[in-house]
């Protein structure tokens, strides 16, 4: 994978970056690390520049979660509420007033999460959804969303120039910092899952006693 980026940026630069860029958000398995630190490099040795890296880099990165975003309007609250009042409501043991909870809970804390999301793997690019599920304004995601992608870019890319010809060196400690990321995000679902069920069974309990 890492050989295949490399190869592809260095054939089509600036477009290449902003491509991968964009399919990663969309796909966030892809590395944005090896992207983005490797175009920092290569402002050593071509002739791309910091700045442009930079704003490619952005510009992909908006366009991959616009059509994150496009999604989640595309499932909004109704449709799942449709979903969740059928036979997948019944397997997953959720309700339509679940749809209607988490979306309260978007509007209360969801905004400012599009930005702080940016800085955690795999979830940087996930949030655009249920920021599109529950109709957030596109207008202060998109400025939300460039607001954190910028500083995301721009830290990795000047890493990468910073390290030179160690650049692969910083891709694996961002790497070991998206596993533990990843990690904690899974415990924290976990947690998260069994309170859900802990609360809904004493609530039960209570309303048959």
């Amino acid at each position: 994978m890492e050989q295949f980026i490399i190869s592809f940026m260095n054939q089509f630069g600036y477009i290449g970056i902003a491509l991968l860029i964009a399919i990663e958000n969309i796909f966030p398995p892809i590395p944005s690390e090896v992207i983005l630190t490797f175009g920092g490099f290569m402002t050593l040795s071509t002739n791309l520049n910091v700045v442009g890296v930079i704003i490619a880099s952005t510009v992909g990165a908006i366009v991959g979660a616009l059509v994150l975003y496009l999604v989640g309007r595309f499932f909004n609250k109704e449709r799942l509420e449709k979903i969740i009042t059928g036979r997948v409501g019944k397997i997953l043991r959720l309700k339509a007033e679940d749809i209607n909870k988490a979306d309260k809970w978007f509007d209360k804390h969801g905004k400012g999460t599009v930005f702080f999301c940016r800085f955690i793997p795999i979830v940087r690019s996930l949030i655009s959804i249920p920021a599109g599920m529950n109709a957030m304004p596109i207008i202060s995601f998109l400025l939300l969303t460039t607001g954190g992608t910028l500083i995301w870019n721009t830290v990795l890319v000047m890493l990468g120039k910073l390290a030179g010809d160690s650049w692969p060196k910083v891709v694996s400690i961002f790497g070991a910092y998206s596993k533990i990321g990843l990690l904690i995000l899974v415990v924290l679902a976990i947690v998260l899952i069994g309170l859900f069920y802990y609360f809904r069974l004493r609530k039960k309990n209570k309303s048959i006693n």
